[in-house]
């Protein structure tokens, strides 16, 4: 497994624990949540960099992209 990937599953399992916590998902509610968002489409293109920032920083696309359908 490459660093990249890595960092991105780390990332994942983090914001998967969030939504648990803080939203009352179950593990498998979270972890759709997060590999269908648009969200995870970005975190996996290496190119965008995403991969590289802090969980809060990551999630609070993810947060948004739930609450309102889209990342911005």
């Amino acid at each position: 497994m490459s660093k990249e990937m890595f960092m991105i599953e780390e990332l994942v399992k983090e914001m998967a624990l969030i939504l648990i916590d803080e939203k009352g998902m179950s593990m498998m509610d979270a972890l759709h949540a997060i590999y269908n968002s648009d969200t995870y489409s970005i975190l996996i293109n290496l190119k965008s960099g995403l991969y590289s920032q802090s969980t809060a920083y990551v999630y609070e696309y993810l947060d948004n992209e739930l609450r309102t359908g889209s990342m911005i």
